[in-house]
């Protein structure tokens, strides 16, 4: 039974005696008798209209209410109740004097000045939160260098998407030691993953259950704790919009390699850790003129040409390289073309010395 339902009947009732109510008190002089009928049709309209306009007046804006606050980070509801405070206690220093003043001034003016007052002051604390709070921050005790870090990396969450625990590239990028901090994984991501896992398409079902087997080895893994948190975010069902919302309330990164997660995400201000670009970054540099070693598995789409892959996915095209398929060849590298996709090599055979 859904709160809309209780809260109309409710309504319904309510309004339906209030109308019964006033008809019966009030209405001696209008309606004409038998006045039980009118009053019996007075109270079914009330119960109408009670029954229609109660979940409009009470759970709906109590809902958007809701749904408006859990995309305020907490940092921003701080500085918003410290400059409501703030402001409530100036107004009420100037609610004594502005009263003396001549009539209406001093009976409107106290009211017109709290609402004043209250509202700049929530705007400068909500405007100024950072330098506010990091007064507050520089004051407080410093611990080691050391210490601090570790407390830091410690208490640093970082947000996982569906797509980087499908990926796989997560556990070894773990276990290597240069992602710091708790994965946090939401119930909403998990239930997705399982909604891929049970997929009726295979290659999805699949993909869901190797990204389960992926979160599976985190777990076991020591090296970077993993925690699943049942924290989710009301008035949004999208995975992607919920994940935007929770890192700026924690004011944590997210995980990811999903191209459009990391647009929309860039746009709101929340940190994106893309492991496609951590592939990139990580991919050997070669400059034109340099020598390396390439096995042509392929012909390439012009003629004459071969391609060949590198230990790291990088593609190599070599010029005349057709005539070396399947062949250990020694190439110079020609040009470097960096692309969405990744990083070509372009790229001619030499003569090996």
């Amino acid at each position: 039974m859904s709160s809309d339902f209780v809260v109309r009947i409710i309504g319904m009732i309510v309004l339906g005696f209030f109308a019964a109510y006033t008809a019966n008190s009030f209405g001696g002089g209008i309606f004409p008798e038998p006045r039980v009928l009118y009053v019996v049709i007075i109270s079914l309209l009330g119960a109408l209209i009670g029954l229609v306009l109660t979940p409009y007046l009470t759970t709906r804006p109590v809902r958007a209410l809701r749904a408006l606050l859990a995309r305020i980070d907490a940092q921003t509801l701080a500085a918003s109740l410290i400059g409501l405070i703030v402001g409530l206690i100036i107004a009420a220093l100037l609610a004594f004097p502005l009263s003396l003043l001549p009539p209406p001034f001093g009976e409107v003016l106290p009211f017109i000045g709290v609402m004043l007052v209250s509202y700049f002051g929530v705007a400068v604390f909500v405007m100024r939160q950072n330098d506010i709070f990091s007064v507050f921050r520089d004051r407080l005790p410093r611990r080691r260098s050391g210490e601090e870090g570790e407390e830091d990396t410690a208490g640093r969450k970082i947000l996982v998407d569906t797509s980087v625990i499908i990926d796989g590239r997560i556990a070894d990028i773990a276990r290597t030691g240069f992602l710091s901090g708790t994965l946090l994984i939401p119930r909403f991501v998990l239930n997705e993953l399982q909604y891929i896992a049970d997929s009726a398409d295979s290659l999805r079902r699949q993909r869901g259950r190797r990204g389960m087997e992926i979160l599976s080895h985190l777990q076991d893994d020591a090296t970077m704790p993993v925690q699943i948190s049942d924290i989710d975010v009301e008035g949004t069902r999208e995975v992607d919009d919920k994940l935007v919302i929770l890192a700026r309330q924690l004011k944590c990164p997210v995980l990811t390699n999903d191209y459009n997660l990391n647009r929309v995400a860039e746009l709101q201000g929340v940190l994106i850790l893309n492991v496609n670009e951590l592939a990139n970054a990580v991919k050997a540099v070669l400059l034109p003129g340099e020598s390396l070693v390439v096995d042509i598995i392929q012909e390439g789409k012009e003629v004459g040409q071969g391609v060949g892959y590198l230990d790291d996915g990088t593609m190599v095209v070599v010029e005349d390289g057709s005539g070396h398929l399947h062949k250990e060849t020694y190439v110079t590298v020609t040009k470097v073309l960096q692309t969405a996709a990744g990083r070509m090599i372009f790229a001619r055979t030499e003569a090996k010395s």
